[in-house]
């Protein structure tokens, strides 16, 4: 009878006993080459586990399942553990959403759990992991960014290469976690047609390496600049000490993933001593001309004068001086025209504006030398080219001094005129006023408070409507910020760096009027996936993206009066295609 009356009682006590259902994690923050584990942990004998879809991250391993039971004491302890082991898949705060089982017929959930995921990290090489003991223990995997220089000049161009380092283990492929960024560099990444292993030696030791990717970029601004690593998940086969039935090495196939590391860039400042007043930021080696299309021509006739530099440097990251012309010479503004080449050395080759000039009179006329100036990396110093003078001989047409004469000549006043602004007649007014009570504004003053009060009723509703429409009133907010960034980036046509914010903030706005969406919700994939669920055009559409990626890099690059105005038609084209297109 004692012995079932314990027995009752162990049941009572499990039945009064608290369902507890949680969720562990290792740590909150991880770089994304790191390892997450996550443990599902229950006091009770759960059944239909369900598992969160892991949204952002990569399962690695799991899940295993363990489950212990104890008696201490005459009490019972139950605990059943599913674990995993999670790999991110990209940079950012990611969420593991609800775990859920069933006991007793009730649905029990774990609590969402937020991690933030960050750059890639350093990582010890583990010597009793699983993966070193079934392996050799002489395997090498490691992503380097060899770069050409940490000190550079601004404007003087460095080179990025990013190589992959292997011995005695087989890559399958890879794929980006997390691009590099290149915050206040310009940049550029020279195509790799073909991947080719080469042999050569990684810390002393023998390895072979594959080259990745190759940038090349121009610091736009002195101090430290960081570049942000380049994370691979890679696909790899490691040979083991183990051998099937035939004598031939098992080969096991897993996931490593390696990262660069951050690299620090020390960026020197162009001296400030002899620095020439029209120095526009040129840094390389160039060679400067001016050359007129003609020198002598005939009224009516037009010129083509072409200020061009050629030569090795930031080409793409300065602006050339702009010709200086006697006021008889109408000269409009240029076409631009670059053929550049990028490579790792740099980049090359030739830019140029094109004057086109129209006489009005006849006569000599000279076009002032032009100064160019530079800064020579190789001598450490400034240097400036002067063009020659060019004299422009007019054949015909009229002469300047006629033309000033007969101008003067009709601001002439005659005498007949002196006095025709002076009125020869009086009008007379009379003082005499109608008095107010009884006239017709009286009597509309009267009337119109009774026809204000239900236009204000009426007005006071609908204010009312308007104002509930929280959707509705964010709509409109987005559309009048749209408009007013646009009209503010008219504005700033002359001004780059507010250009640009300008635009940008308006191409948002349009976005969230449109879309009815928020910031946080304006990634590339993303808007480019909404615009074409509206039956937005897909040439389009990709041109909108085009366009605010160039917004970001047009900040820190020189730009000219024409393509700041060409961005701003662009900008207003797109918007109004977008504005038919979306449903």
């Amino acid at each position: 009878m004692k012995r079932y009356l314990i027995l009752l009682l162990f049941t009572f006590q499990g039945l009064m006993a608290q369902v507890q259902f949680e969720a562990r994690v290792s740590k909150n923050t991880l770089g994304v080459n790191e390892r997450l584990r996550i443990d599902f942990i229950m006091n009770v004998d759960g059944d239909n586990f369900e598992q969160p879809t892991f949204e952002g991250f990569r399962i690695v391993a799991g899940p295993s399942q363990q489950i212990s039971q104890s008696w201490v004491n005459g009490r019972s302890s139950f605990q059943k553990i599913y674990s995993y082991y999670l790999l991110p898949n990209q940079k950012g705060t990611l969420i593991i959403k609800q775990a859920a089982i069933e006991y007793n017929g009730q649905v029990y959930k774990t609590s969402p759990i937020k991690i933030i995921v960050t750059n890639a990290v350093a990582q010890e090489r583990d010597p009793n992991s699983q993966q070193q003991q079934q392996g050799y223990g002489n395997e090498t995997l490691n992503l380097v960014a060899e770069i050409s220089k940490t000190n550079p000049y601004i404007n003087e161009p460095i080179t990025v290469v990013y190589k992959l380092y292997f011995y005695n283990i087989g890559v399958t492929g890879f794929k980006e976690l997390a691009k590099p960024k290149y915050k206040d560099f310009w940049n550029q990444n020279i195509d790799i047609k073909q991947l080719h292993i080469e042999e050569g030696m990684y810390k002393g030791e023998r390895s072979y390496f594959v080259v990745l990717k190759k940038t090349i970029l121009y610091p736009q601004k002195s101090g430290k600049l960081t570049i942000e690593p380049l994370s691979l998940d890679i696909g790899v086969q490691l040979p083991t000490n183990r051998r099937d039935m035939f004598g031939q090495m098992i080969i096991t196939e897993g996931n490593k993933t390696v990262s660069a590391g951050a690299k620090t860039i020390n960026v020197r400042a162009l001296p400030e001593a002899n620095k020439p007043i029209g120095f526009t930021g040129a840094v390389g080696k160039f060679d400067f001309k001016v050359i007129p299309s003609k020198t002598s021509l005939k009224n009516g006739e037009s010129l083509d004068l072409i200020v061009s530099a050629t030569g090795t440097g930031n080409m793409k990251l300065f602006t050339l001086p702009k010709p200086v012309v006697p006021n008889a010479l109408e000269m409009y503004d240029p076409v631009h025209d670059e053929k550049v080449n990028t490579s790792l050395a740099g980049m090359s080759g030739k830019i140029s504006d094109k004057y086109t000039i129209i006489p009005q009179y006849k006569g000599k006329y000279a076009i002032k030398p032009m100064e160019f100036s530079y800064f020579d990396l190789n001598s450490g110093s400034y240097k400036t080219i002067t063009s020659p003078e060019i004299m422009i001989d007019v054949l015909d047409g009229p002469m300047q001094t006629q033309a000033v004469a007969s101008n003067t000549s009709k601001n002439v006043i005659t005498k007949s005129e002196q006095f025709k602004y002076i009125k020869p007649k009086t009008i007379l007014v009379s003082t005499a006023k109608d008095d107010f009570y009884g006239s017709d504004l009286y009597y509309s003053l009267l009337l119109l408070p009774f026809v204000i009060l239900p236009i204000i009723v009426i007005a006071k509703k609908k204010k009312e409507a308007i104002d509930s429409d929280v959707t509705g009133n964010r709509i409109k907010m987005n559309n009048k910020l749209a408009k007013k960034y646009l009209s503010e980036a008219k504005k700033q046509l002359n001004n780059k760096e507010p250009f640009y914010i300008a635009l940008e903030k308006a191409m948002h706005n349009f976005l969230k009027a449109k879309l009815h969406i928020e910031t946080s919700e304006m990634s590339k994939d993303n808007i480019r996936e909404l615009l074409l669920s509206r039956n937005a055009n897909p040439e389009t559409v990709q041109s909108f993206i085009n366009l605010t990626e160039n917004c970001e890099f047009a900040r820190y690059a020189p730009a000219s009066g024409a393509s700041i105005q060409q961005d701003y038609d662009k900008a207003v084209l797109i918007i109004s295609e977008l504005e038919k297109q979306i449903v």
